[in-house]
């Protein structure tokens, strides 16, 4: 039995960032620092290199980049690390944003060439909301890119957050020659050879061979530039989500990692209170509480599994527990707990607070679901947000619409998209962020299911759900928009305009009407 401070021993972190800025890549070389892999994958390989483990389903292996969320827990140092990697494409937002409500850190991947890009600054504002500490690497070291200063004035502007040095580049691109690790006060070379050490960095101006070197003077010197002006580390600011301690390397090359591994380590913090409804759920509470941030489906295409991801609040969690879903009032036998690693598992004996747990099912488990141990609690700050595009699902085959409802309500639980049913008529219409998320979820029905379907456009681009605390001006509403109206996947109504202007306008035909572009998960 795990002691009933096991839990300060557990790591829970995302990683963050824009599309190809190397976020998968530096998933694996994580792994392979802390000895959970032989080797790190590639994730666009060559013939004969091993694919990445994080990026397991085949259209990720195809195209590169990460479609959904994976876990993967492992052991180093005497800690448990639950590392979240995330989809970067924004097409795929609303899986990582539920996500970060399972974390306790984050770190933040930038491309040393691009900056700060539009979608590391969305996720930025998530990880901001829940006040999520975060650790940014700098990446792609080895090849030209912005200098170091313009770096960090970029993303002290653009995130109004307060910046450190941890490591420091001498040199990128072809006049990289290693970096300057302040934490650990030494050199190390660009084969990752530690170097000089020093116990006052100004000692280094004494060593005449770094000093004949014009890339090295240069890196010393704009240091000292960057010291004088930011902040020292303090870990009380960086928890409190308000520093971000900033780590130059390459996640291709292996520049950097196990110092950004040691930074999880000693920075990130334990795992911290959960937002909840009566109160706040403590991680040192006796009694094992628990919420669903993600559902995924036919991990293993040969037995039809549905896996709900689990992120353990407080308690000691134990095989065979029964635990009780809040939202249905039933108590659920959770016999095969899983750990993962990628799509690889293994039984999860017992589990603490921190720590992500699989739980097989078949369809009793939704995202946003709260477990406990009986109390009449719920976890709040899960996120439904109103899509942007709108199309109604055109089925080829008639008689296949039972495995069509099937395909599309598991799909919709897991996130893929959201579905809706019109109160007038019978078409499903799915609703979706980005135009890649239709292409998988066609990609998936078809090879999941064997159900081809197409979509096509219903001249509708605005959905909104609505509420309001006047019943009959509620009723109203859905009684003279009848052919607007739809429902979501939990049975709550959505107004569905063709465009902004006639959203606006029924806002101020019906202005006791609230309507929503989020909705907390039911």
């Amino acid at each position: 039995m795990a002691s009933k401070d096991a839990f300060r021993t557990r790591r829970t972190f995302a990683i963050i960032s824009h599309p190809d800025a190397g976020k998968t890549t530096l998933t694996e070389r994580l792994l392979a620092a802390a000895g959970a892999i032989q080797s790190a994958g590639q994730v666009r390989g060559k013939a004969g290199t091993r694919s990445t483990r994080s990026d397991w389903m085949e259209m990720e292996q195809q195209r590169g980049i990460s479609i959904a969320s994976s876990v993967m827990t492992f052991d180093y140092q005497g800690l448990t690390f639950n590392l979240l990697d995330t989809p970067g494409h924004s097409d795929f937002s609303e899986d990582t944003y539920r996500v970060l409500t399972a974390v306790d850190a984050a770190i933040m991947v930038i491309d040393a060439a691009k900056g700060i890009e539009s979608q590391t600054l969305k996720l930025f504002e998530v990880c901001r909301l829940r006040d999520i500490p975060i650790i940014t690497f700098i990446n792609k070291i080895d090849r030209e890119g912005q200098e170091p200063l313009a770096l960090f004035d970029e993303i002290a502007d653009k995130l109004a957050l307060d910046l450190t040095p941890a490591l420091w580049p001498i040199g990128q691109g072809v006049d990289y020659r290693g970096y300057l690790d302040l934490v650990e006060k030494r050199m190390v070379g660009p084969t990752g050879t530690p170097g000089v050490e020093w116990e006052e960095i100004e000692e280094l101006i004494d060593h005449d061979e770094l000093m004949a070197d014009p890339v090295f003077v240069n890196a010393l010197e704009t240091l000292d530039l960057a010291r004088s002006a930011l902040p020292e580390f303090d870990l009380e600011t960086f928890q409190s989500g308000h520093l971000t301690p900033v780590l130059f390397g390459s996640a291709l090359k292996g520049f950097g990692v196990a110092e950004l591994l040691r930074a999880l380590g000693e920075w990130a913090p334990e795992p911290r209170p959960q937002p909840a409804e009566p109160k706040p759920i403590s991680p040192d509470e006796k009694k094992v509480t628990g919420f669903v941030f993600k559902v995924q489906a036919n991990m293993d295409a040969n037995h039809r599994d549905r896996i709900a991801f689990v992120r353990l609040s407080s308690g000691t969690f134990t095989r065979g527990m029964k635990l009780r879903n809040v939202r249905s009032g039933k108590d659920l036998a959770i016999s095969n707990p899983m750990f993962f690693f990628g799509n690889n598992r293994e039984l999860a004996e017992e589990a603490v607070a921190g720590d992500i747990v699989g739980i097989p099912n078949h369809g009793t488990l939704s995202v946003g679901d709260t477990l406990t141990e009986g109390a009449a609690l719920k976890v709040t700050g899960i996120p439904n947000f109103a899509p942007e595009i709108i199309r109604r699902v055109r089925l080829s085959e008639a008689i296949k619409a039972k495995q069509l409802a099937k395909a599309l309500s598991d799909l919709a639980e897991e996130g893929v998209a959201q579905v809706f049913r019109r109160m007038i008529g019978a078409d499903y219409l799915v609703g979706v962020v980005g135009p890649l998320q239709l292409e998988v979820l066609g990609a998936r029905v078809e090879k999941e299911y064997n159900v081809p379907i197409g979509f096509e456009s219903v001249g509708l681009e605005v959905a909104r759900w609505i509420e309001s605390d006047d019943e009959a001006e509620l009723k109203r509403f859905i009684t003279a928009q009848k052919a607007n109206m739809a429902e979501d996947r939990d049975g709550a109504p959505v107004y569905m305009a063709q465009n902004a202007w006639w959203a606006q306008r029924a806002q101020q035909d019906f202005p006791k009407v609230r309507f929503l572009t989020t909705k907390e998960r039911a």
